[in-house]
């Protein structure tokens, strides 16, 4: 069975647990030195984010890749972002889950509904985002569903568009929803450290 493989490697995983600023942050680190950071709403228990890094060729830390929530702060790379700026009209896309399903966000999307058409491409296990007028064009993919080896359906996609924004909601299946409830349960046993306390407790 494929959805317990991925379960498995979480939980094999070396976690580190710390609560702070109404989040439950959770760090893990992978036996191929892969880690993954996540932050979940203390009272509602949403994912708030969720990061990935990877070592690079020279066995040191790389860059974090957010797979969910805001893009990674241009403080991170102040200089940088003081040379190459970008216009704050580009859309932004950017993953914000709820409960019951993966969500995106495009901002600074002006242009009505109809112009958008959202679609799977099942061989290529994707969502396609496209405009009749030729403005905006975007592929991405959902990870959660690679992972648990589950088909896409084009019938839990859905979007609508709001405020210069455009949603694209994608009803979580069954099992990965079963398999989050499972792990929910598995880091509320992690102690956690309260609010900035300088050694994290490890599981």
């Amino acid at each position: 069975m494929a959805v317990p493989s991925w379960l498995e490697r979480l939980r094999a995983a070396s976690k580190t647990a710390l609560v702070q600023d109404g989040k439950r942050k959770i760090h893990y680190l992978f036996e191929d030195g892969k880690e993954m950071a996540e932050e979940y709403d203390v009272k509602t228990g949403q994912l708030v984010s969720r990061k990935w890094r990877e070592k690079n060729t020279l066995g040191g830390s790389g860059k974090w890749q957010v797979e969910v929530g805001e893009p990674t702060s241009p403080l991170l790379g102040a200089l940088e972002s003081e040379l190459i700026k970008e216009s704050s009209s580009n859309p932004v896309f950017m993953r914000k889950d709820t409960l019951s399903s993966f969500q995106w966000r495009i901002r600074n999307l002006p242009y009505p509904k109809e112009v958008y058409s959202v679609s799977v491409e099942k061989e290529q296990r994707c969502c396609v985002i496209r405009t009749t007028n030729k403005k905006y064009y975007k592929k991405f993919s959902i990870p959660d569903l690679d992972r648990y080896q589950l088909p896409l359906d084009a019938a839990a996609l859905s979007f609508t568009h709001a405020n210069n924004t455009l949603i694209i909601t994608y009803q979580k299946p069954k099992e990965i929803l079963a398999a989050e409830e499972q792990l929910q349960k598995e880091l509320k046993k992690i102690k956690a450290a309260n609010n900035g306390d300088g050694d994290c407790k490890t599981q």
